[in-house]
């Protein structure tokens, strides 16, 4: 690369160490990333089909396993192709673009929902008469629509002013896919500016999300404490204990992430936390949501059974 030149594509480091340990780490995030896709699948289908789940919080939960077989669709193939392949990967700057901006827009999309989903809990929990009038079909398919097009405009200008900088310093990321950090890492131009913008950005988008999710969560909390029965604030809490369980999980991967002002940490913290929300949490949201909900595990049951039944006739 020369002092005075931009990239036209990037090498992803990946992860370091023998043959041997990248093809163990290739058969963990192969297994991963299987029984992510097959996981949330059949919440999609299950979803879909079973009559008991047509509901606000299953209409939400379909989509949320959608944003999260997208937003691990985005990462793991490439980072199991470098695992397969010794040495450096190489990625276009087109590549690198497109791949920056569906993991923030799928993400960002993602804790639009998540908010969406809290507000769903409160209205169900706090006011449980009004619940059909005030979450009808046309105000969660809105809500869905909006949400989806706030994540991927929301990005549109971040990204660009990212590859707006020229990246003359190398055109290697120590990172396996096209992070936003690394990126600024190989910028020479002073992206201090920018990188204050994204800062705020993060904020606008994760604590944006996260103050309906804390204010819905107070009043559902203060609600159940006032259940006279122990029964009673068990079954309230359990219709919102999967989805407060996945927002500690993501809120608290993300904020680590991206809620700082210097956006070009600690290569190592960054893959970590990296790899907590592109594998790991897609990896948990379907046992999250099944392990937890009654009514998802008896669906799926009859789902199971009814495919026995096809198969044994």
């Amino acid at each position: 690369m020369s002092n005075h030149s931009s990239a036209t594509e990037f090498c992803l480091l990946g992860f370091p160490g023998s043959k041997q340990l990248h093809h163990i780490l290739f058969a963990t995030f192969f297994f991963f990333y299987s029984v992510t896709l097959m996981g949330n699948m059949v919440i999609i289908v299950i979803v879909c089909v079973d009559k008991r789940l047509q509901s606000p919080m299953y209409f939400f939960l379909g989509h949320l396993s959608a944003l999260e077989i997208l937003i691990t669709s985005i990462i793991i193939p490439v980072m199991l192709q470098g695992l397969l392949h010794p040495g450096m990967q190489t990625i276009s700057l087109a590549g690198c673009v497109t791949q920056l901006f569906l993991y923030l827009a799928v993400g960002t999309t993602e804790f639009a929902l998540l908010g969406a989903m809290a507000v769903d809990r409160y209205v169900a929990v706090c006011k449980p008469l009004r619940y059909n009038i005030i979450m009808s079909s046309h105000t969660c398919i809105w809500v869905v629509i909006v949400s989806w097009v706030f994540g991927f405009l929301s990005e549109i200008w971040p990204v660009y002013a990212t590859f707006q900088l020229t990246f003359c310093k190398s055109n290697v990321l120590d990172h396996f896919y096209c992070d936003r950090g690394q990126l600024l890492k190989l910028s020479c131009d002073d992206s201090l500016f920018t990188e204050f913008i994204l800062f705020l950005m993060a904020i606008f988008i994760i604590i944006g999300s996260l103050i309906p999710t804390i204010a819905s969560y107070t009043y559902i909390i203060s609600t159940i404490l006032k259940i006279p029965t122990a029964s009673g604030r068990r079954k309230a809490f359990s219709t919102c204990a999967s989805h407060f369980t996945f927002v500690v999980i993501g809120y608290g991967s993300c904020l680590f992430l991206y809620v700082k002002p210097n956006q070009t940490q600690a290569a190592e913290y960054n893959k970590i936390v990296s790899l907590l929300i592109s594998v790991v949490t897609p990896f948990l949201n379907p046992f999250i949501f099944t392990l937890r909900n009654d009514k998802v595990k008896e669906a799926l049951r009859d789902s199971v059974k009814h495919c026995y039944q096809l198969f044994k006739d």
